[in-house]
């Protein structure tokens, strides 16, 4: 293949990639990838393995985008590109994150930091805050986490990235969510669906429907909730996105709770399940076994219950995750009827429950 050929599938491959349409892209990379090797374009070696990392996250195969991250990393090295180094030590570090190790991906992030600031790359700055906002999520320190989202957002609007601008408002919704500020968070998914919406970001939308849905069902209106998880279930099935998908199967789950249908409940949330162990998400898996612990208590089944909770407690506490211990050291003392919540006061989150079932954000 000329030279010529294989750069104007690269680009067919980026732009499928930009439009959502990944097994499409990751097809076109990989024959990319075979063309430039043979050729030995390793900027263009380089350049396949930096977006086929990109492709393998958005999926949730995370052990792959690493995998391409650290190629890239011995590539970038051969040429002498830093700028890369420090692209593919962020992608490393998001694969990192999305399976639970938020210490390691902070560190990622901060040599990533270091490089940006150092060369005054401004894109590069904003992408680290935003990245490092969603590592201070999962480790739990919420508060945190907001601040530098609102760090990042104002950069990416500086820099006029409509997208990342988006993905901020997302980070924001989120966390706003996590923190007990519901109208909050509803405000900012609305307009990252609206940011989405205008530039045809199917990504985007969906992360937005799904962020609405659990924005209306934290404020008790359930059935608007299933509207916006059923819109963003349709377009994660065509993009193909399991991480997210996930999510909204366990959010669909949690509602389906609080309307007392058991049996729906239990169903999303083995869907859910299914798709944290093929995508090894440590946090979403205890957020399952608390939802079949909840079930298994509401239906009288204490016994169950307690092993569920217990191995909720054991396994947050093991991978660091403070607002997980929260939820189940919560659920756990449920069982003895004492509701402990004093929790997440610490945390400086304005989270309070009375009596099973619990609406956890």
């Amino acid at each position: 293949m000329k030279s010529s050929e294989t750069n104007k599938l690269f680009e067919k491959a980026e732009t499928l990639r930009q439009k959502s349409r990944y097994t499409e892209a990751l097809d076109l990379y990989k024959q990319t990838l075979k063309a430039y090797t043979s050729s030995r374009d390793y900027n263009g070696v380089l350049e396949c393995q930096l977006s086929t990392g990109d492709v393998y996250r958005m999926t949730g195969d995370f052990d792959r985008a690493e995998k391409s991250y650290l190629s890239a990393v011995k590539t970038a090295g051969k040429v002498h590109d830093f700028p890369a180094i420090a692209d593919a030590e962020t992608g490393i570090g998001l694969s990192l994150r999305a399976k639970g190790d938020w210490k390691r991906a902070l560190e990622m992030f901060s040599s990533a930091m270091d490089f940006y600031q150092t060369t005054e790359d401004k894109h590069g700055v904003a992408f680290s805050l935003w990245a490092s906002a969603g590592a201070l999520r999962i480790k739990g320190d919420i508060l945190e986490a907001i601040d530098t989202f609102k760090q990042a957002l104002r950069a990416f609007r500086s820099l006029k990235e409509e997208s990342s601008v988006g993905y901020c408002l997302c980070g924001l919704g989120g966390t706003s969510r996590i923190a007990g500020l519901f109208r909050d968070s509803l405000n900012y998914y609305n307009k990252a669906n609206s940011l989405f919406a205008g530039i045809k970001d199917s990504f985007g939308t969906a992360y937005s429907y799904c962020g609405i849905g659990n924005a209306y069902r934290m404020l008790g209106d359930y059935r608007k909730a299933l509207s916006y998880f059923k819109k963003a279930s349709a377009l994660y099935n065509k993009i193909g996105d399991r991480v997210s998908y996930a999510y909204t199967l366990w959010s669909m789950g949690t509602t389906c709770k609080m309307l007392g249908d058991y049996k729906n409940a239990s169903h999303y949330f083995k869907l859910s399940q299914d798709l944290f162990r093929q995508t090894k998400d440590p946090r979403g898996l205890i957020y399952c076994k608390l939802g079949f612990g909840e079930i298994a208590l509401l239906e009288g089944k204490q016994r169950r219950a307690e092993k569920y909770f217990r191995e909720s407690v054991v396994s947050a506490k093991e991978f660091g995750f403070k607002v997980e211990s929260c939820h189940a050291e919560l659920l756990f003392s449920s069982l003895s009827g004492k509701i402990a919540s004093g929790c997440y006061n610490k945390l400086g989150l304005k989270l309070n429950f009375d009596r099973p079932p619990f609406n956890l954000p």
